[in-house]
C-alpha cells in the first residue's frame, strides 16, 4: 500500500528504537511526529533531517509522557494521527522490597499509562478518517519475566493486555492494534552499558554481549531498530489488515524457550 498522506506519531522517538522506527516509516513515505520531553535544538534538528533525507513531513513535539494531559496534547498538536506507535519507556532494576515507590509510579505512568492516554486521544480521529493503526512497543518482558524488574514487567504485560482490549473494541472498524515484543536491541543506551559490564564481569566485549546481555536470546544477536521499523511498517500495511490483538516477537527466540 502507499503510505502517502499518512501521519505517524511515535512516542519517545528522539533516539534508540523510537527514532529507528520513525526513520523506517519515513523511508516508506509516512509523515512522522517525533516526541520526547527534552525539547532541545537537537530534537528539532532530527525532524528537519528526516524531511531533508526522505522528503516527507516531520516535526518534533515535546511532551512529558508521565503526564496524562501532555500525552493527550501530543495527539492534538500532531493535527493528524493515522498511525500511533507507543514506544516511550524507562527502566529501573531493584528487588521488590527495595524498589523505590517513585520509580514504580514513574515506570507505570510512562511505560503503560501514556499508551492509554494517547490511544484514547487518537481513536476518535482514526474512526472519523476511517483508518488507523496502533502499534505498541512492548517487550519480551511482556510475555515472560526477569527478577528485579517488577515495574517494567508489570507495565509491559499491561501493554499486551491493553492491546487486546483495543483490538476488540475496534474489531469492526478499519483499525488494528498490535504489540511488538522486542528482545535485546543494541540502542545507544544498551551500548553505553557495555563498558561498565565488561569491567564488572572482567570479560571482553564479545563475551559480555553473548554470555551476559544475550544470555536469554538464543540467536545471540541483537535485534536492530531497522528490523523493528520494518515490522511496524508491515503491521500498518494492507497485508496486515486482519492482524489485530496479537503480539509479534522480535527476540531471536527468547520467548520460544
Amino acid at each position: 500500500m502507499s503510505f502517502a498522506g499518512k501521519t505517524a506519531v511515535i512516542t519517545g522517538s528522539n533516539s534508540g528504537i523510537g527514532l529507528g522506527i520513525a526513520r523506517e516509516m519515513a523511508k516508506a513515505g509516512v509523515n512522522v511526529v517525533l516526541n520526547s520531553f527534552s525539547d532541545s535544538a537537537d530534537d528539532h534538528a532530527l525532524a528537519s533531517g528526516i524531511v531533508a533525507e526522505f522528503g516527507v513531513e516531520a516535526k518534533y513535539i515535546a511532551a512529558d509522557m508521565s503526564k496524562s494531559d501532555d500525552c493527550r496534547r501530543l495527539i492534538v498538536e500532531a493535527g493528524r494521527c493515522d498511525i500511533l506507535v507507543n514506544n516511550v519507556g524507562i527502566q529501573h532494576v531493584a528487588p521488590i522490597e527495595d524498589f523505590p515507590a517513585g520509580k514504580w509510579d514513574a515506570i507505570i505512568a510512562i511505560n503503560l499509562s501514556s499508551a492509554f492516554h494517547t490511544t484514547a486521544a487518537a481513536l476518535p480521529g482514526m474512526r472519523i478518517n476511517g483508518w488507523g493503526r496502533i502499534v505498541n512497543i512492548a517487550s519480551a518482558h511482556g510475555l515472560t519475566a526477569s527478577p528485579y524488574k517488577s515495574a517494567y514487567v508489570a507495565a509491559k504485560h499491561g501493554i499486551v493486555g491493553m492491546t487486546k482490549v483495543v483490538a476488540l473494541e475496534t474489531a469492526q472498524d478499519p483499525i488494528t492494534a498490535n504489540a511488538i515484543c522486542p528482545g535485546y536491541v543494541l540502542t545507544p543506551l544498551v551500548e553505553a552499558q557495555i563498558p561498565e559490564t565488561m569491567k564488572e564481569y572482567g570479560m571482553d566485549r564479545e563475551t559480555v554481549i553473548k554470555d551476559v546481555m544475550l544470555a536469554r536470546q538464543p540467536s545471540k544477536e541483537f535485534a536492530t531498530v531497522e528490523q523493528l521499523g520494518g515490522t511496524v511498517n508491515f503491521l500498518c500495511s494492507d497485508a496486515a489488515a486482519q492482524i489485530t490483538g496479537t503480539t509479534i516477537s522480535v527476540d531471536g527466540g527468547w520467548t520460544a524457550l
